[in-house]
């Protein structure tokens, strides 16, 4: 027996929504994602129908649906995209990056293609053999998020938009959550909330419009969209820190016995955050400003986290921000 869609009880439904209890078709499906999406956007004042807004995409099922969902509520004339090749050998994207032009070019959405290489001279594969040439053991990972975020704010910075749109999940947002209540920190809580303040005036706003929607669905919604999903993992996988896939694995056990329990986890750490830490937040200052390059850093920092990392391994430092 065919069960109908219990949203508009006709067509037949393709999705069971643990979290909700329903079973949707596949338009429903769509409409309650692009819902939840445009309620978090609002509720946050995450972007204005005015301004520019920069999606960073990786190329990968949650890069989908956030460029799909984004561009029915903004318009394609006020996006731009920006994807980052880091230079891993085997893991260049080519195929996302030709799907991401192809997209780009068929909504006039101006697209900009940037690298490791040619940012910072080397390559990811190059910076960490370098850092092992060393003895030093950085995770590459480290290497490619703060290089990763140093080209982003400076790609939105630089060509006048006024929001950086990431496409983090739900899964993503509260693993992040409970890491830092883990750790008792309270700074890195309050950047994680969407109306946390912009520390300095070289910082572009980001975003996470996907955050109230969980990592299964962007897989389902990629699926049933007919996206092709990349098949090489990256290398370096094993090297992500440990204390979120501990976090990680636990939360999923938590969400396979109480389903929604991610969705209220959110929730209940964003009013805590709005409550209580929010109002300190709106006494800090400016951050200062690297010794070395200029870009902001954290209070307690001379330089930032970039150069320390590029001077370790024998590099020049002032790389632009």
């Amino acid at each position: 027996m065919i069960r109908r869609c219990d949203a508009c009880g006709e067509a037949e439904a393709r999705v069971a929504q643990r979290h909700t209890g329903r079973a949707l078709c596949s338009r429903c499906f769509r409409e309650d994602l692009l819902r939840r999406l445009g309620e978090e956007v609002e509720r946050y004042r995450m972007f204005s129908p005015s301004e520019r807004v920069l999606l960073a995409l990786s190329g990968g099922k949650d890069s989908f649906v956030l460029l799909d969902l984004v561009k029915e509520v903004h318009d394609p004339g006020r996006m731009g995209i920006v994807t980052v090749i880091e230079g891993v050998e085997g893991y260049n994207r080519a195929d996302d990056v030709a799907w991401i032009a192809d997209v780009a070019r068929s909504y006039g959405i101006d697209l900009h293609v940037a690298s490791f290489k040619e940012f910072a001279g080397l390559g990811l594969d190059e910076l960490v053999s370098l850092d092992r040439s060393r003895g030093l053991k950085t995770s590459p990972c480290t290497y490619c998020g703060v290089l990763r975020r140093r080209i982003i704010n400076h790609y939105a910075r630089t060509l006048g938009y006024d929001r950086v749109l990431t496409a983090h999940n739900l899964d993503d947002e509260v693993q992040t959550y409970v890491m830092n209540l883990l750790r008792g920190d309270r700074v890195r809580l309050i950047q994680g909330h969407p109306l946390s303040p912009t520390l300095s005036r070289y910082f572009v706003k980001r975003v996470k419009p996907l955050r109230k929607i969980y990592e299964w669905e962007t897989a389902v919604y990629a699926f049933m969209r007919g996206f092709k999903f990349q098949e090489t993992e990256c290398p370096y996988i094993r090297f992500r820190p440990t204390l979120r896939a501990v976090v990680r694995d636990y939360l999923y056990e938590v969400e396979r016995a109480r389903p929604g329990s991610l969705l209220r986890i959110l929730e209940a750490v964003d009013r805590y955050v709005e409550r209580e830490l929010l109002p300190e937040a709106s006494r800090l200052g400016e951050l200062p400003q690297c010794s070395v390059c200029g870009s902001p850093t954290a209070y307690s920092r001379r330089t930032c986290v970039l150069c320390d990392l590029l001077q370790k391994i024998g590099l020049p430092a002032r790389l632009p921000f």
